[in-house]
This record gives C-alpha cells, sequence and structure tokens, in this order.
C-alpha cells in the first residue's frame, strides 16, 4: 500500500486535549458528535427562512466544467461554514451572510464531510487523499494518501484522528502531524464514518460486519454480523449502537456484548437504509431508500411513527429540541415533530439532498445535488445570534 506524508507544520499539544462536539453555536463534526448522535445544542425558529443562498462558483477552466454537486455535509464553526464539493473544492463561507472566506483545490471531488478541531479542518477526498488545512486560510498543514477514495468523516479523539477508505482500512493518525499510528484492515471498502465510545472505535463497513476496535492500538476487540454491507455511521448510545443496512433492515446492537437485541424490517416495502439513525430517547429516527422516515422504538426496534417523502432519504436527521430535520432527494428540507411524525415546516429547492444538515447558531446548512448551498433560520439580514434568539 502507498502512504504518502507530508509534514508541513508541527500544530501545537493543546490538539491532544481539544474536544470535538457541537456546541450552541458549532457544529464541528458529521452528526454532531463522537457518538454520532445527530443531536444538535442550537435552536431554530417555528418557520426557518432562508437566511442566504449561493450557488457554487464555476470551476476553474482545466476541470472542463466538473460536476458542482454537493454531496458533502457542511459543518459549523467559529462563525464559518466548512464544506466540500464534487467540483473539487474545499469551502469555507461565512455564516452570517454566505460570501466565500476562502477555497482549497483538492484536485479530486470531495464527499466527504470535513471535521474540525481547533485549527484544522480535516478531510478526504475521492482520489483518497486525507488532508488537514488551517481553517483560517485553506493552508495545508499535512496530507496523507490512502489507496481508493474517501468518503469517510473523520472522527477525533486525544490527538488522533480516525476515518476509513475504500482500500479496506480504518486508519489512525497523529492529528498534529498526520503520522501513521496503526492501521486496521477489513474485507471490503469502508464508507461509514467511525465513531468513537469508551475508548473503543466502532465502524460498520461494506463487508457486513460492526467492527469494534481498541482506539489505542487498532487492534479487534470483537465483530458483529450485520448481515448485509453497511455505510451508514453507528449512532452510540451507552452500550447500544443503531445502524441501518443495505440489506433492508436497521439493528439495535449491543455493541459490548456483541449481540443483536433486534431488527426492524417492513415487510412489504424493501429497500436499503443508508442514513444514519438519530437518537432521541427513547426513540431512534431514521430515513430510508423507501421514501420513508420513521420513529422506531429503541428498545424494541417496533415502529412508531412514518412521515412519507416522495424521494428516498439518504440524508441523516438532526434533533433540534422536539423537532427533527432531514433532507430528501425529493428536494425538500423536512421539519417534523418527533412525538408523533407530523410534519411541521417544509422548504421545497427544487434539487435532490443527500448531504446531512448542520445546525448551529439558530442556524440550518444543507447542499443541494445542483451546486446551491442554503441556510435557513430567520430573515436575511440578522445575525446568526439573532437568528438564535427567535
Amino acid at each position: 500500500m502507498r502512504a504518502v506524508l507530508l509534514t508541513l507544520v508541527l500544530l501545537p499539544l493543546s490538539y491532544a486535549s481539544a474536544q470535538v462536539a457541537a456546541t450552541a453555536e458549532s457544529w464541528p463534526i458529521y452528526r454532531g458528535d463522537a457518538a454520532h448522535s445527530g443531536v444538535a445544542v442550537s435552536t431554530l425558529p417555528d418557520r426557518p427562512r432562508v437566511a442566504w443562498r449561493i450557488e457554487i462558483p464555476e470551476t476553474d477552466a482545466e476541470n472542463g466544467g466538473a460536476d458542482r454537486a454537493i454531496e458533502s455535509s457542511a459543518v459549523i464553526v467559529d462563525g464559518h461554514v466548512y464544506v466540500g464539493c464534487n467540483d473539487e473544492h474545499l469551502y469555507a463561507l461565512q455564516l452570517s451572510d454566505g460570501k466565500i472566506a476562502w477555497k482549497r483545490k483538492l484536485h479530486a471531488p470531495v464527499k466527504a464531510p470535513p471535521t474540525v478541531v481547533a485549527d484544522l479542518v480535516l478531510v478526504g477526498d475521492e482520489a483518497g487523499v486525507f488532508r488537514a488545512l488551517d481553517r483560517r486560510t485553506g493552508a495545508e498543514q499535512w496530507k496523507f494518501a490512502t489507496d481508493d477514495a474517501i468518503y469517510s468523516a473523520a472522527n477525533v479523539a486525544d490527538g488522533r484522528v480516525y476515518f476509513g477508505s475504500y482500500d479496506g482500512l480504518l486508519y489512525c493518525l497523529d492529528v498534529r502531524t498526520g503520522r501513521l499510528i496503526w492501521k486496521y484492515e477489513s474485507e471490503d471498502r469502508v464508507h461509514a464514518s467511525p465513531t468513537l465510545a469508551g475508548g473503543r472505535v466502532l465502524f460498520s463497513g461494506c463487508d457486513a460486519y460492526l467492527h469494534v476496535l481498541d482506539a489505542a492500538d487498532g487492534k479487534p476487540v470483537r465483530k458483529v454480523d450485520l448481515r448485509s454491507a453497511c455505510g451508514a455511521a453507528p449512532a452510540c448510545a451507552g452500550d447500544r449502537v443503531y445502524v441501518g443496512t443495505y440489506g433492508n433492515q436497521v439493528l439495535g446492537i449491543d455493541w459490548k456484548a456483541g449481540k443483536d437485541l433486534w431488527t426492524f424490517e417492513d415487510a412489504e416495502r424493501k429497500f436499503p437504509f443508508m442514513a444514519s439513525a438519530v437518537l432521541a430517547g427513547e426513540r431512534i429516527l431514521i430515513g430510508g431508500r423507501d421514501k420513508r422516515y420513521r420513529a422506531l422504538s429503541a428498545a424494541t426496534g417496533q415502529e412508531q411513527w412514518e412521515y412519507r417523502t416522495r424521494g428516498r432519504n439518504d440524508s441523516s436527521g438532526v434533533l433540534v429540541g422536539e423537532r427533527v430535520f432531514f433532507g430528501s432527494s425529493d428536494g425538500n428540507v423536512y421539519g417534523l415533530r418527533v412525538a408523533d411524525g407530523k410534519e411541521s415546516w417544509r422548504y421545497e429547492t427544487g434539487s435532490p439532498i443527500s448531504a446531512t444538515p448542520a445546525v448551529a447558531a439558530g442556524r440550518l446548512v444543507v447542499g443541494t445535488l445542483d451546486g446551491l448551498l442554503y441556510c435557513f433560520g430567520s430573515e436575511p439580514g440578522k445575525s446568526a445570534s439573532q437568528a438564535a434568539a427567535d
């Protein structure tokens, strides 16, 4: 396997203690935290409005008009939005008005969600190169090359960054330097983002297993049979994880004991679950390719309600108070009440959405497959702090 490491800057030791989790003002990591709970700390208005909308600029001439779809899920930190695009750039935009602060060309489509830790933006691209960029300027700090595409978001803890690659490996690097600490080989591609819990790394693989590794050295602790390939990030609550599979099932698993607790499968609608689950107390919330968004009992997997969309739902939801927000391939961004699944808000973008929303500072940010990035909150002209107070 080729592994290319370029170290440009020795970063401060404070990176080892930096925390990566959502606050009222930030959403620094895919799904909001290391456990992939999908829970926001910020609030949103009852009826969010379009605060701004921008179209990703045409690519450089040498790219020959590359695809401008936004499949990458955005993150929000310190008044800025960071998001990748299929036009081979990572963008940093002002949360207040959507103006581009900087953009960095990465020479391959950027479909993976970025992660922000301290002063770094961490992201992989479709060429298999994982980079650390200065979040204020976009300057490259270090890079590490894998043998295939990276669609996995990075997870970070204790000065280490974890991510998967389509070369079948789960990598652990030093976040300060990009130095390889360990790697673990699975039997197929790794699409899902790894989850961190209790000193373990959990990831669901295309080899149809939930892998549980020791975060310190990457040694396998156990494997749980998922019975099908999986591209969704496991959502972890204590000793339980919840994950949907390509085999048309949602599973509740005791990852410490290594056993299934329950299985949900619609008897009539046999479609994959590609979205990650949302932890909502006694419920988990999850969308499927069967054009349904569901609430299941976290204890038993029994369906509590379902909401019908007009397209498949690969966008993972975000819990904001008593509502869950997600995008759909029917072009809508939805807000549903968690208690009963009733629609409380909807906005039609006119283009399919597969990215997961980011929610912070009273704003919701999500991109579409036609290259538009939307920011919802209060009316245009209000600051993020004013929007959060609405």
